[in-house]
């Protein structure tokens, strides 16, 4: 990953059809081509989070490739930004 001080995070909640439909599989295939490190987990109310730290660029990318990809499943979706803590050291989904 490139310095600390290019790195970012973003911590999203995607709400719809979200669960039992392979979306965290999905968002691990289309991480792994991008430098970020993070996880995808189901929450308890029906939603999933990700977390994932990287460029701004990074991080842009991957969003925009999961919304394309799994727009059908998404009814609502809200991301914080903040700044990366370097608590990852790999992008999988969390139980």
């Amino acid at each position: 990953m490139t310095e600390s001080k290019d790195i970012s995070r973003i911590t999203v909640h995607y709400v719809g059809r979200v669960q039992g439909v392979g979306f965290r599989y999905t968002v691990c295939r289309i991480a792994q081509p991008f430098d970020i490190t993070g996880c995808v987990k189901n929450l308890a109310n029906g939603s999933v989070e990700l977390v994932a730290e990287g460029t701004n660029r990074d991080l842009t990318d991957l969003h925009q490739r999961i919304c394309d990809e799994m727009k059908r499943n998404i009814t609502n979706q809200e991301m914080i930004e903040s700044s990366a803590t370097g608590e990852f050291k790999s992008f999988d989904i969390a139980y």
